[in-house]
């Protein structure tokens, strides 16, 4: 089976409409729960993570917005979004997605909207609001919502009060969202409550959001799945619904493992871009999502590990738009099963990088970003200005 003769044009295409997210937090120092792992060259500040995406972007030409976390990034809360803007125009990008922090004050220890503790949900929920008004100053369209909302013992939550909290909260919430905006709910089974987490999957993520009101989308982040969990039949569903609002892009081997993207399991990450494209085949217009990176690189040096994640999606979007969906849909008409699965194998087993290549010259880019990283000297001066800067700190302390 050979690559279609409009191969070259439906790479292109493909790659013209792909724009991906960098997170600030990947460019910082990470861990496990065990402990964190210092890289001499991670972001400290605001200001470093902007100039580090805005490298990544530089090479890869399709990362023009950086999802921010607005405990980490915005120190002085919205008193601070100008100067964030600021130095996000001075690197070359701007403010994407608006991530609130429900998870990390002491007084979350038993829930954020969901807490037994009315003052505490009343603080959750001006802290959720506070984002939603730098959303709007930074014209930010999606406000993303993780919670870590849960319980660790049987008997010890009200499940469905819980639920309920979280509801009225997201209807306040969505009452303040500006035209345009998008309230993404997000979902995970578990960690840290490990008994009951309170929006555990996607149905209710979805019942969540469609109570919410009309702006509010569910999202996906791929680690956050149960083992062996068909995730693309999740997104073909949400797609149909027509809530899917988008990805937190990451892989794993065991659970939440935030790895970088493809490294364990790429036909799988291939599938999820595939029925998105066949969404797109049959509506005739691609579907509206936020494509978001959300890694934890605790060993790979943090820009290298973007920049390859960046390039493995656009080789994995690549591939998906090979898939012959015509073709497919017939051999699924008439149930010609080893032919239909073939049509997926061989797109997925197509080498695309001489047309991966062929779009990066075409548009001013680097053949081999990774490569051009490695050579730019960009990961030797910021580690110099950085190293001598953190040790001025400690001495000074």
């Amino acid at each position: 089976m050979t690559p279609p003769s409009d191969a070259p044009e439906r790479v292109s295409r493909a790659l013209d409409t792909l724009q991906i997210e960098l997170p600030s937090w990947g460019f910082s120092d990470t861990g496990t729960r065990f402990g964190k792992f210092l890289q001499p060259a991670a972001a400290a500040t605001i200001d470093e993570k902007l100039g580090d995406a805005a490298e990544v972007h530089r090479l890869t030409g399709c990362c023009p917005t950086v999802a921010v976390h607005v405990l980490w990034d915005f120190p002085g809360g919205i008193a601070s979004v100008d100067g964030v803007l600021q130095l996000a125009a001075r690197a070359g990008v701007r403010i994407g997605s608006i991530n609130p922090n429900l998870f990390e004050d002491q007084q979350y220890k038993h829930g954020s909207l969901a807490n037994p503790d009315a003052e505490v949900r009343r603080a959750a929920l001006a802290h959720l609001l506070d984002c939603v008004e730098i959303a709007t100053r930074t014209g930010s369209r999606d406000i993303s919502v993780w919670l870590a909302d849960g319980s660790n013992y049987p008997g010890t939550a009200h499940i469905r009060r819980r639920r309920a909290w979280i509801e009225e909260a997201l209807v306040e919430a969505h009452r303040r969202l500006a035209r345009g905006q998008r309230l993404l709910v997000e979902y995970k089974p578990f960690e840290p409550a490990f008994y009951h987490t309170d929006v555990a999957d996607w149905g209710m993520a979805l019942l969540l959001a469609r109570a919410a009101g009309p702006q509010a989308r569910v999202l996906v982040d791929t680690g956050h799945h149960y083992q062996a969990q068909n995730i693309e039949q999740i997104v073909a569903w949400l797609l149909d619904e027509g809530m899917l609002g988008g990805f937190h892009f990451n892989d794993r081997r065991y659970a939440d493992d935030d790895l970088t993207l493809g490294s364990i399991d790429p036909y799988q990450t291939f599938r999820i871009f595939h029925e998105i494209a066949l969404f797109t085949a049959e509506h005739g217009a691609p579907a509206d999502l936020a494509w978001m990176i959300d890694q934890s690189h605790n060993l790979k040096g943090k820009i290298e590990a973007m920049i390859q994640t960046v390039a493995i999606a656009q080789e994995l979007a690549a591939k998906a738009a090979l898939v012959d969906s015509q073709q497919l849909l017939e051999y699924q008409s008439r149930l010609a099963l080893v032919e239909a699965e073939e049509t997926l194998r061989r797109a997925f087993l197509t080498d695309v990088l001489p047309w991966l290549r062929d779009w990066r010259r075409r548009h001013g880019l680097p053949e081999d970003p990774l490569v051009a990283f490695r050579e730019s000297g960009y990961l030797e001066r910021i580690t110099r200005e950085r190293s001598g800067r953190r040790k001025a700190a400690s001495s000074y302390a």
